[in-house]
C-alpha cells in the first residue's frame, strides 16, 4: 500500500479530498477512502498501485498544498538528518556574516550559485571565507544573535521525533559556532558543521579540514543508520541545496524543503508552501501528538 498525503496551512477541504480521490482513480491507483489527520491542515489518501502515477496525478493540482505519496510501511520515520541553513534557519549564515564585512552582495551571489549545484560546494566555501579574512571573531556572536531565526516547525518536528524514539543529527556546510547554538534551540541530538579558524581574535580566511559538505552528509547518515541498526528506509533526510542531495536520495523519505531547482526535482518528496511541520503530517502525526510547537 501507498499514502498519497495532502498538507496544506489550514486551506484544504472536503472537495479538495474528493477531487484528489478521483485524480487517483483516473491514473489506475485504485484509492481507498480519505482519512483527516487534522481538518483543513492534512489528509491521508490510500492506495495500492503506481506511485509514480499519483505523483502525477497531484502534483501542482492543488495550489497551495504539498504532497507527499510515499509507501505506507515504515512511514514513520526513526532518525532525521537536516541541513540548516535555510532548512532549520531561515538564513544562510555565511551571508549575513559577510554583512558584517561590507561583502554581503558579493558572498551571497557565490553561496546561491552553490546551492544550485553550479559550483563545487568545497571551492566556494574555501572562497567565500578567504574573503572573510580579519573579520572581528565578535562578529559570529553578533551575527548569530541578530540574524539567525529558527525556521518555523522546526522545533516541533525535532523534538516530536525525539519523544518518538527517533535520533536527530544537524549536518550543515556552515560553521559550528552556529550549528551548535542552533542545534541545542531547536533540541537535535547531535550537530556536526565546518570549523572556522580563527587567530588573535579574528576570522584567518581558513575553514579546518576536511569540510563538510555532501560526502559527509551522507557519510552521517548511513553511519547513523548501521548505529542504530535501521534499515535506511526508516530515516528521512531534508534540505535545500545541491550539496544535500545525496543525502536526500539515500534516505528512506528525502524532503527537499523550499529548495532549489537541482534539489526539487530530484528528491522524492517536496514541501513548497507549507512549514517543516509538514513532514511530521508526512509521518501520520497529527497535532495533538505534537511536542514543542
Amino acid at each position: 500500500m501507498f499514502i498519497a498525503t495532502l498538507i496544506a496551512p489550514g486551506t484544504l477541504a472536503g472537495g479538495d479530498i474528493s477531487d484528489a480521490r478521483d485524480r487517483l482513480a483516473e491514473a489506475g491507483c485504485g484509492p481507498v477512502e480519505a482519512v483527516w489527520i487534522d481538518d483543513g491542515f492534512a489528509a491521508d489518501i490510500g492506495f495500492a498501485v503506481t506511485p509514480d502515477a499519483a505523483l502525477m496525478a497531484l502534483g501542482g493540482a492543488f495550489p497551495g498544498s504539498d504532497v507527499v505519496v510515499q509507501r505506507a510501511a515504515e512511514r514513520e520515520k526513526k532518525m532525521l538528518v537536516a541541513d540548516m541553513d535555510s532548512t532549520m534557519i531561515t538564513v544562510e549564515c555565511i551571508d549575513e556574516l559577510a554583512d558584517y564585512a561590507g561583502i554581503k552582495g558579493q558572498i551571497a551571489e557565490i553561496t546561491e550559485r552553490a546551492m544550485r549545484g553550479e559550483l563545487d560546494f568545497e571551492a566556494a566555501l574555501d572562497a567565500r571565507v578567504a574573503l572573510l579574512e580579519g573579520l572581528d571573531e565578535a562578529a559570529i556572536e553578533t551575527c548569530l544573535r541578530e540574524r539567525v531565526v529558527i525556521m518555523p516547525g522546526a522545533a516541533a518536528l525535532v523534538r516530536t521525533m525525539q519523544a518518538r524514539g527517533a535520533l536527530t543529527i544537524l549536518v550543515s556546510g556552515g560553521f559550528t559556532r552556529f550549528a551548535e547554538p542552533v542545534a541545542a534551540n531547536i533540541g537535535f541530538d547531535r550537530a556536526i558543521a565546518n570549523r572556522l579558524v580563527i587567530a588573535d581574535g579574528a576570522l584567518t580566511g581558513k575553514v579546518a579540514k576536511p569540510i563538510v559538505g555532501s560526502h559527509t552528509k551522507l557519510e552521517t547518515l548511513l553511519a547513523a543508520t548501521a548505529e542504530r541498526g535501521l534499515s535506511t528506509e526508516m530515516t528521512l533526510a531534508v534540505g535545500d541545496g545541491a550539496n544535500d542531495l545525496a543525502m536526500i536520495e539515500r534516505a528512506g523519505l528525502g524532503v527537499a524543503y523550499h529548495a532549489k531547482p537541482i534539489v526539487a526535482a530530484a528528491a522524492a518528496a517536496r514541501v513548497d508552501h507549507n512549514n517543516l511541520t509538514a513532514l511530521l503530517y508526512a509521518q501520520g502525526i497529527k497535532r495533538a501528538d505534537w511536542v514543542g510547537g
